[in-house]
This record gives structure tokens, C-alpha cells and sequence, in this order.
């Protein structure tokens, strides 16, 4: 009997293991579409005749899409479990991917695109629950989140490689062309390996209005912000809508407090620990925001680089990511605590975008660009996964796809909301510099210097909520909880073989 419980216990750990694969390849096709679409602009212009401003919506439509269902889709999969909403979403996505592919006009795209963009916020809104409920274990659930945070930062820069390479040898059709066949095999691979959870159920009926006011105030409210920097934020056009995302959002919280089963009960709003991170995490990736998109525009407007290029000075901070989140990140989490690994880690990513305000017109990429990149991918994979860690601890098992989906729409809302600044702040200053009679070279780096500053300014402002709020005795509790004593409470027989895998 005991060998027989052995090898059981051995098949389900390497099918949780497999199942991390599977989810973390849902998140691949999500990271990469964040960024390869914009290596692949200029061709879509070219090709299906977009003007300049049309074009912007082959981005905002996903965005809007995306950003706007996450919440609702984390809480769907506590409710009606969460391996039947990631697969959905996951075929959801692969076929608008196959839509878009093969789109023959603007507006098929455009729709294929919000259509992907609600199959992406589906799929990934459980993710963080699916590994939270598969991996029980402190020392096996910080190797299983380094992995899935590896994929998801690390796959934005990957993008940008993957986007470059397609593009110039292929056409723009195989970036989109490329979701498919990772699609079908995670659907496979999901049925069999992804254990379901029960799910609270709907039996008692769904909360229709409060899930139509949410995710209504959440979709114009995103509008507003990409849109902010075509009509200006304090335009009539972005104020009122605005304002109107923020009536049906009051309407919505007082709808949750009435109702007696609501799709989103407030009591999570109350977790210090949820609620703190994900604004620290909101910040951060804001900040990151700055270096995947201006960064790729320095190199490309200023030093030159093409788009394959361009994709390959970001590998550095890719490997960086990969060598911290495998293996490195994990081993630091359960010797250390979360709290001492966020301080350097955040630290690193303020010293990596100061870096980059250093950068000039003739800048060589090896001494001006490469030490920020690494210090970057140094710092986003050290800090990424404690923040994730300290969000879930204090969340129940049942709503942890809300969870997941909270944590998800603050850093989704925020860096939507930083970018769209950021453009704002780089144009503006752009536009002086030029006024001056500076070449168009000196104005352009002068605006991405603008948003690199701005961009380590928010990462400073997660530095102090880090030491002053998450440092609280209650988050202390809260880690000590999660990380140290289920650490002590694992047997030192059980680490050793997490260590030999």
C-alpha cells in the first residue's frame, strides 16, 4: 500500500507540474500578443490600408476588451470552476487569433481583435487561482509563480524578438497565425491535466446587475484612457466619459452591498495584503511600460535598429528574467521572505530607467542601454513574484479567481493609464525641444527621457508603499503565514526532491 500511495503521489505531481506548463502557455500567447502586434503595425497599415488614426484601434480594441472582462471572468471561475472558463477563453482566443489572421479589412480586424481581447482576459484571469489551488506547498508554489511570472514579463520583450523575426521574413498574418497551434495543444493538454474545482455555483442565480455595471463601467472607463491622449485629458470628450465610467462604477458597489449573493463580494476589498500589492504591482509594471514601448521606439527612431534588432536588445533583459524567475527567485523567496527580496528588486528597476535617461542620439547600446536592460530584468523578476506571493496569501480558496482577477485589473488599469500619459508627457516635450530648433533626434530622445524618469518616479512610489505599508505587522503576519511557516511545516525530505527537480 505504501508504494502504491508513492506512485500515486508521484503521477500527481508531475501532472501539476504539466498543468503549470499548459497554463503558463496560455500566458505566453497573451504576453507575446501585448507586444508583438506593435512590431507588426506598419505592415497592417500598409497592407489593409488603415489611416494613421484607425490604426491605433488594431491595439485599443484588445486593450479595452482585455482590461475590461478580466474582472468578471476570475470571479465566473469561481463560480462555475476555473478549468471550464480558462479553456473557454483559451478557444475563445485561438480563434479570434485565426480571425485575425485572416482578415481581409479594417473592421473584421478590429472586431477579431476585441474578440481576442475577451478570450485573452478570460483565459488569464484564472491563471494565478489554477496555481494557487494545484500547488499547496510555500516551496513549490514560489517555484510554480517565478515560472508564470517569468512568462508573463519575460514575454512581452520575447514579443518584440518574435514580432521582428515574422514580420521581416514572413508576413504580419503569422503573428497572429502563430496563437494557433500553442492554442489547440493547451486546450488539449488543459482537458486532461488541469484539475477542476468544484465552484461555488449559480444555483442561487447570478448577479446580472451588478456583473453588466461592472464590466460597462469598466469598458468606457478604459476608453477613456487610451483615448485620452487623441482627445486630451481634459477634453469635454475625456472628462465626461469619465464621469460616467465612474457613475455606473457607484452604481455597481452599491448594487454589491445590497445584493445578497453580488458577483463580487466586497468583503475582499478588505485584505490588506490583496489590496496593497496589487497597487505596489500596478505601479511597477507602469514603470515597465516605459522601457517596452519607448524603449523600443529609442531604438528604432534614434540608434536605428530594425525590428528584428530591436527584438534582440531586448533578449538581455529576457535571459536576465529567465535566470532569476527559474530556479534563482524561488530559492531567494523561502531563505528570505518576500520583504527583503522587494526592496533590492525595486531598487534595481528605478537604477535601470535612470540609466536610460542617460541615453543620447549616438549612445552605444553595449555601455548605454545593455547594463539598464539587465538591471531591469534583474529587478522585475525579484520583485514580481513576492508581490504575487503576498497578494494571494490571505485569500481564501474560493475567491481566488476573484483575487486573481483584482491583482490582474490594477496593474491592467494602471499601466493603460501610465502609457497613455507617458504619450502625452513624450509629445509634449518632443514639441518643445523642437521649438527650439533642436533636430528631430534630440526632440524625440528628449520625450523618451521624460518617460523614463516619470516611469522610475512610479517605481520609487512602490519602493515607499513597499517599506511603509506592506512592511505593516499585519502584511508581516500575513507573510510569515504563507512563507515561513508552511515552510517549516514541509519536510526536509519533500524540499529535496523539489530541489532535484
Amino acid at each position: 500500500m505504501p508504494a502504491i500511495s508513492t506512485a500515486q503521489s508521484g503521477i500527481t505531481d508531475r501532472r501539476k507540474w504539466v498543468a503549470l506548463v499548459v497554463v503558463c502557455l496560455a500566458m505566453l500567447m497573451n504576453a507575446l500578443d501585448g507586444s508583438i502586434v506593435n512590431v507588426a503595425l506598419p505592415s497592417i497599415q500598409h497592407d489593409l490600408h488603415f489611416s494613421q488614426a484607425s490604426l491605433t484601434w488594431v491595439v485599443d480594441a484588445y486593450l479595452i476588451a482585455f482590461g475590461s472582462f478580466l474582472l468578471l471572468a476570475g470571479r465566473l471561475g469561481d463560480l462555475l470552476g476555473r478549468k471550464k472558463v480558462f479553456l473557454s477563453g483559451v478557444a475563445l482566443f485561438t480563434l479570434s487569433s485565426l480571425a485575425c489572421a485572416l482578415a481581409p479589412s479594417q473592421g473584421w480586424l478590429i472586431t477579431a481583435r476585441f474578440v481576442q481581447g475577451i478570450g485573452g482576459a478570460v483565459s488569464t484571469s484564472v491563471i494565478v487561482a489554477i496555481i494557487v489551488t494545484e500547488f499547496s506547498g510555500a516551496a513549490e508554489r514560489a517555484k510554480a509563480m517565478s515560472a508564470y511570472m517569468f512568462v508573463a514579463v519575460g514575454g512581452g520583450s520575447l514579443g518584440l524578438l518574435v514580432g521582428g523575426i515574422l514580420t521581416q521574413s514572413v508576413s504580419w498574418h503569422w503573428i497572429f497565425m502563430i496563437n494557433v497551434p500553442i492554442g489547440l495543444a493547451t486546450l488539449v493538454l488543459g482537458w486532461f491535466l488541469i484539475r477542476e474545482n468544484e465552484g461555488l455555483g449559480v444555483r442561487h442565480g447570478l448577479d446580472v446587475t451588478g456583473s453588466a455595471l461592472l464590466t460597462l463601467s469598466l469598458v468606457i472607463g478604459i476608453f477613456a484612457i487610451v483615448k485620452a491622449s487623441s482627445y486630451g485629458w481634459i477634453s469635454l470628450h475625456t472628462i465626461g466619459v469619465l464621469a460616467i465610467a465612474a457613475a455606473l462604477l457607484s452604481a455597481f458597489f452599491v448594487v454589491e452591498g445590497r445584493v445578497a449573493r453580488p458577483i463580487v463580494p466586497l468583503r475582499i476589498f478588505k485584505l490588506k495584503s490583496l489590496t496593497a500589492s496589487s497597487v505596489v504591482r500596478g505601479l511597477s509594471f507602469s514603470a515597465m511600460y516605459a522601457v517596452f514601448f519607448f524603449g523600443a521606439l529609442y531604438m528604432e527612431r534614434v540608434l536605428g535598429f530594425g525590428p528584428l534588432k530591436t527584438g534582440l536588445a531586448f533578449l538581455p533583459m529576457t535571459l536576465a528574467m529567465a535566470a532569476m524567475s527559474l530556479g534563482a527567485t524561488s530559492k531567494l523567496l523561502m531563505r528570505f521572505g518576500a520583504m527583503k527580496l522587494l526592496v533590492p528588486g525595486m531598487t534595481a528597476v528605478i537604477m535601470g530607467l535612470l540609466l536610460l535617461t542617460k541615453t543620447g542620439v549616438h549612445s552605444n547600446y553595449a555601455t548605454a542601454v545593455f547594463p539598464a536592460f539587465l538591471l531591469l530584468g534583474f529587478g522585475m523578476s525579484v520583485s514580481a513574484v513576492p508581490l504575487l506571493t503576498i497578494a494571494m496569501a490571505d485569500v481564501p480558496r474560493e475567491d481566488a479567481g476573484l483575487a486573481s482577477g483584482i491583482v490582474n485589473v490594477s496593474m491592467w488599469l494602471a499601466s493603460s493609464t501610465a502609457l497613455a500619459i507617458f504619450g502625452t508627457l513624450a509629445a509634449s516635450k518632443t514639441t518643445s525641444v523642437l521649438a527650439q530648433g533642436r533636430s528631430v533626434a534630440d526632440a524625440s530622445v528628449a520625450g523618451y527621457h521624460v518617460t523614463f524618469f516619470v516611469g522610475a518616479v512610479l517605481a520609487a512610489a512602490a519602493l515607499a508603499l513597499i517599506v511603509t505599508v506592506l512592511r505593516s505587522p499585519a502584511n508581516r503576519e500575513t507573510l510569515a503565514n504563507e512563507v515561513s511557516v508552511r515552510l517549516i511545516q514541509e519536510t526536509s525530505g519533500e524540499l529535496d526532491v523539489l530541489e532535484d527537480r
